[in-house]
């Protein structure tokens, strides 16, 4: 299990960070941290391979926190209300 921060970005619509827990904001490449803007904290979350998140495959979030310390989720490909309809259907 790995514990980790998420984080919301004030600059782009529905993009998350999920921050090793050792990690700080600061330690992110500089463009990443130009790019996502001010980091405005959402939760701290338990994380292991049998957990189910709603938009990405937790398996690759583990690896990008293993590897680099941190995962970027970025928008869906689908708007929102699509989405939940594929869900519903």
């Amino acid at each position: 299990m790995i514990v980790c921060k998420i984080f919301r970005s004030d600059n782009k619509s529905e993009t998350y960070l999920y921050l090793a827990d050792n990690c700080e904001f600061t330690d992110l490449p500089a463009e990443l941290q130009q790019h996502f803007g001010e980091p405005a904290f959402v939760m701290n979350l338990d994380l292991s391979t049998d957990r189910k998140l709603a938009r990405v495959d937790v398996e690759k979030v583990l690896q990008g926190l293993q590897e680099n310390g941190y995962y970027l989720q970025l928008p869906p490909k689908l708007p929102v209300e699509e989405e939940i309809t594929k869900w519903l259907s």
